[in-house]
């Protein structure tokens, strides 16, 4: 885990990895980095929703994450991505993703509003941007990505 370097204003964030992409959720989101096996197919789902999972004992709704960016995944293969649980309205979910980072602390002041070139669907769930010395890291709004989801799976 990076030190916090910048005292109170410093943000945390856990960053992925997906088609080479670098994206950052917020640490206080995360509940857990794991490795799904046993998915269930869920009918009539969007493509976006994996399936469902036991994690321990909670059901879990897997979200490739992938389908919802539009971006191809490293490894098509749902069973061999690594996923992070986070929870939404007291709801379990996982987002299936390419490759876990590090947590890295970074300056709140210094997060940017998304540039204007960004896919809008992108900055439909990206609370904005840090530039960092070699890419950009977006950082995603999970309660928007997932009530985007549940609102096309209601339409």
């Amino acid at each position: 885990m990076s030190n916090n370097k910048f005292g109170n204003s410093g943000k945390q964030y856990v960053t992925i990895r997906l088609a080479g992409q670098l994206f950052g959720l917020p640490i206080d989101r995360v509940q857990d980095v794991f490795m799904p096996d046993n998915f269930t197919f869920v009918p009539l789902a969007e493509t976006q929703i994996a399936g469902v999972l036991n994690l321990r004992g909670r059901i879990l709704t897997a979200i490739d994450l992938s389908k919802v960016l539009n971006v191809a995944a490293v490894n098509e293969t749902n069973i061999e991505r690594p996923a992070i649980s986070v929870i939404y309205a007291n709801e379990l979910y996982g987002l299936l993703i390419d490759i876990i980072g590090e947590v890295v602390t970074l300056d709140s002041e210094q997060l940017e509003a998304n540039p204007v070139n960004l896919d809008a669907e992108w900055a439909k769930i990206s609370v904005g941007t840090y530039r960092l010395e070699d890419e950009l890291l977006v950082i995603l709004d999970i309660d928007v990505l997932i009530e985007e989801l549940l609102n096309k799976e209601a339409a």
